[in-house]
């Protein structure tokens, strides 16, 4: 027999624990801050541990708190997106997907029409979430670059995230060896400032430094080696479909992993939700088979 205890204290922990203190769960929740407090003090009473530490201005969750509030809060992310798919209309199925800026325009957004021919049914919905973005309450999935470790997610593998410069043909046409790159025409990422310093290592040039204009993001430094600014730094699979419809080039062939991936991540309560397990397929299929540089964009390259 399934025994709840008093669902309305474990409701206002969790709710605390999550917000970091009483006053944000009494927001939350349409209570006052005391009331919430009450609530927990009766929760830690009849579950015979202090689930805080309360110290002056600041909650500080013990380790049974930590341990209570890592199992509870996806098992009420859990309810709510049961409860969201029980009361939406049975013709609306939606998936709510994280993703950074870059990613999104770079590779999610050009590929989604595939997934949309296959699930029609299914709406998709793009929010923010780059790579220091937490977890939405309201995802169904995000997708991360990191190490693979993020605490109370699933994180499945899906590209490799290496490096390679790439620029325009009229540019590449000049550079023949690495050591023909020029500090001022390296374009830079203003959150990735090791990438060009790892890539011109293992190229035997670690005394060059990248000197050219920074951007904030990845696409704004591939827009402008586009546009014949300079050379990028590349990453995959950004720069997958931009080689393969020969837009810019990759004039060495050396590629550096960066050292993280691209990773799907989801709380585990969704890989039985249909719509998520469509999308994971989907998606998983595609980085498997990456865009790969054509032999069109290498002739055009060997052609200038």
């Amino acid at each position: 027999m399934r025994r709840l205890l008093f669902l309305n204290g474990i409701k206002a922990f969790e709710a605390a624990a999550r917000g970091g203190s009483f006053a944000a769960a009494g927001q939350e929740l349409n209570v006052s801050a005391a009331a919430i407090s009450r609530m927990v003090h009766l929760l830690e009473e009849r579950l015979g541990v202090a689930l805080f530490e309360r110290k002056a201005n600041k909650l500080a969750l013990t380790a049974a708190g930590r341990a209570y509030q890592n199992g509870l809060t996806p098992i009420f992310d859990a309810l709510a997106t049961l409860t969201a798919q029980v009361t939406a209309p049975t013709a609306m199925r939606v998936l709510t997907i994280g993703v950074g800026p870059t990613f999104a325009m770079r590779w999610l957004i050009p590929h989604l029409s595939d997934f949309r021919k296959r699930h029609p049914d299914i709406e998709v919905r793009i929010t923010a979430g780059g790579v220091a973005a937490p977890f939405g309450d309201d995802w169904s999935c995000g997708i991360k670059l990191g190490d693979g470790n993020w605490p109370g997610l699933v994180a499945e593998p899906l590209f490799a995230a290496d490096l390679q410069p790439v620029c325009i043909p009229r540019l590449a046409a000049s550079l023949k060896k690495p050591a023909d790159l020029k500090g001022p025409a390296l374009l830079r990422v203003a959150h990735s400032a090791d990438d060009w310093p790892l890539w011109l290592k293992a190229a035997g040039l670690p005394r060059l430094s990248a000197r050219g204009p920074e951007f904030q993001y990845y696409g704004q430094a591939l827009q402008a080696a586009q546009d014949g600014l300079g050379i990028a730094m590349g990453i995959r699979p950004y720069i997958d479909d931009d080689l393969a419809a020969g837009r810019l080039v990759a004039p060495f062939a050396l590629t550096v992993p960066k050292g993280m991936r691209w990773y799907l991540v989801y709380r585990s309560f969704q890989s039985t939700q249909r719509d998520f397990v469509a999308f994971r397929r989907w998606i998983m299929q595609s980085a498997a088979h990456p865009a790969a540089q054509t032999e069109a964009s290498q002739k055009k390259l060997r052609a200038v």
